[in-house]
């Protein structure tokens, strides 16, 4: 049993102890690299590795919990204490982290009313079921029950999003009454209106950010009660979204020199370490001017790549630690490599309307409902209904929709729709006559709930509210939920008609698994399957040009691999790389 605190300083049993952490998130690395990354966080200097916890994969559905495979939390805490490890926990509801909703479970949102991360009873009512079920698991590896987690957060970067004092204090009491005894942090912006919108009696304030070491550490020492000064997320790098026209990348030589300031003046959490993957359709989205939904990748420009290679970052900065701390050379102990498989030809294919049936069951209602409503939380969702009073379809306008829309009559595709389009009635340029109960299908795709903000309790995807249709509101639809779970149940034997929305098979025979990289040119947009397993999307504007496919989602012998392709613009082909292509 060991004890924690926070004084002048952080100290463990009475010694002084520099916190030299790396935020790696566990459910964006496959487990079976787990251990890898660890010691490559080991290697680097650091004494402590940082994750949060995702609510939403935890608790995909109201009261269905899953801790195990990539979500087996306990068995990377137990990683990190044999190789050593301190562990930081953030399991506050509401993660950011550029992930679907900020990790909030997308189930919240079919509640009407409900009010996200402040004193509403709805709201802290599911929080607090959810910690029942979670805090028991992470308790017991407290370091004062002889585990390696020093601190956790109560809440994350609240200052920005509210300055709800009773809810702060409402989630510091449900950490508390379920089993938390070692300290409790905040995280914020280094700025006054931050800090004292975030600050919480009891947890020690602490920073996120990416530059200026000197100058955000003075800010923050005015609210630390002569505490420690620790940057939280110190910022190396930075996300990616769909057409942001090329990676992302930081400034080696301003991160180097803040990150030996920030030894030099206190305590760091390097974020990211390593950023991972947004598998599935995980990826949060951003909205300022425009919805800006982020790739596949969450390479980050970390310290280590999507896949774990070392990078000259990693150098610079382990020079650096090295000065604060003794360095010792870790093994490395798991074989990865890179593997190139050349080029797929498409072995099947089939239109998503051909094999509608196999996928989903409709929902039929009087007007069109948003997914959240008809109990589905991601992927695509189709409406379908007869044009029975229309003669010709001149004007469309879709109330209440995000994220994106392929309207299509008689499975000719008439126009697409995207954010702030789907608000505006739009005219065809050439009105279309339609015969009489011509059949339309609005295929609506989430492109990832935004993750900061306001708008998060906006975030009702699909078609919430109604089609108006030249001028009147069109009733009676058939509702197709689509969340793609089950792509094993694609019937390829289907008619296939190009142009529309389909799904494309490749099989692949494999003697040695390695890691490789999905080059999806000349495809448009839309998702891929390795075995089943979701890894993301993919979109012809980039940055991102190839999908990270890790060698533990192969098996030798026979693979299969599909694509849903819902632009109509397919390939024959699509080839499996060696190297990563993110822009």
């Amino acid at each position: 049993m060991s004890c924690f605190e926070i004084r002048d300083n952080f100290y463990m049993d009475g010694k002084p102890v520099k916190i030299i952490s790396g935020a790696f998130h566990y459910f964006r690395t496959v487990p079976e690299y787990w251990r890898d990354r660890l010691e490559k966080l080991k290697n680097l200097g650091c004494n402590t590795v940082e994750t949060y916890v995702p609510w939403n994969l935890h608790e995909r559905e109201k009261g269905k919990f899953c801790f195990e495979g990539i979500l087996d939390i306990e068995r990377f805490i137990r990683l990190a204490q044999e190789l050593g490890l301190y562990v930081i926990l953030r399991p506050s509801p509401y993660i950011c982290a550029e992930w679907e909703f900020g990790g909030l479970p997308a189930w919240l949102l079919r509640e009407d009313g409900m009010r996200l991360r402040v004193n509403d009873p709805s709201f802290l009512g599911h929080v607090e079921e959810y910690y029942k079920e979670l805090l028991p698991r992470l308790t017991p590896w407290q370091c004062t029950r002889g585990g390696p987690v020093i601190l956790m957060q109560v809440e994350n970067e609240y200052g920005y999003y509210a300055n709800d004092r009773t809810y702060l204090e409402a989630m510091s009491r449900l950490m508390t009454e379920n089993g938390v005894e070692v300290p409790l942090v905040t995280s914020d912006g280094p700025f006054p209106e931050s800090l004292n919108a975030g600050k919480l009696q009891g947890a020690l304030p602490t920073g996120n950010f990416g530059s200026r070491t000197e100058e955000r550490f003075a800010a923050l020492e005015k609210y630390t009660d002569g505490g420690p000064l620790m940057c939280t997320e110190f910022w190396v790098g930075w996300f990616d979204h769909w057409g942001n026209g090329g990676h992302m990348r930081g400034n080696l030589e301003e991160s180097v020199r803040d990150l030996d300031k920030m030894l030099e003046l206190g305590h760091v959490n390097i974020y990211m370490f390593e950023g991972g993957t947004n598998f599935g359709f995980m990826n949060g989205s951003n909205y300022y001017d425009g919805l800006t939904p982020d790739v596949t990748s969450y390479d980050y420009d970390a310290v280590l790549t999507e896949d774990g290679q070392i990078t000259e970052k990693y150098r610079r900065y382990r020079e650096v630690i090295g000065k604060y701390t003794e360095l010792s050379d870790v093994p490395f102990t798991t074989k990865i490599v890179r593997k190139d498989y050349g080029t797929l030809k498409v072995k099947e294919k089939v239109s998503l309307t051909s094999t509608l049936e196999r996928l989903s069951q409709s929902v039929i209602t009087v007007c069109p409902c948003s997914m959240e409503r008809l109990g589905q939380n991601y992927g695509y969702i189709l409406y379908r209904t007869a044009l029975h009073t229309e003669e010709n379809l001149e004007r469309i306008r879709l109330w209440g929709a995000n994220d994106r829309a392929a309207i299509l009559v008689d499975d000719r595709p008439i126009m697409t729709l995207y954010d702030r389009e789907l608000l505006e009635e739009r005219k065809l340029e050439t009105p279309l006559p339609t015969e009489k109960n011509a059949r339309m299908d609005i295929l609506v795709e989430n492109m990832g709930r935004v993750n900061f903000g306001p708008l998060m309790e906006r975030q009702r995807k699909g078609i919430d509210q109604c089609v108006q249709i030249n001028g009147h509101m069109h009733n009676h639809w058939e509702q197709y939920p689509l969340p793609l779970d089950n792509v094993e149940q694609v019937d390829f034997s289907g008619t296939y008609l190009s142009g529309t929305p389909a799904f494309y098979r490749f099989t692949i025979q494999v003697e040695e698994k390695g890691d490789t990289f999905l080059d999806f040119a000349g495809w448009g947009k839309g998702c891929a399957f390795v075995n089943g397993f979701n890894i993301g999307r993919f979109w012809e504007i980039g940055p991102q040009k190839r999908l990270y496919i890790p060698a533990p989602l192969l098996r030798i012998g026979e693979n299969e691999i599909i694509l849903f392709e819902t632009e109509g613009k397919a390939a024959e082909s699509i080839a499996l790389r060696g190297e990563p292509d993110i822009g």
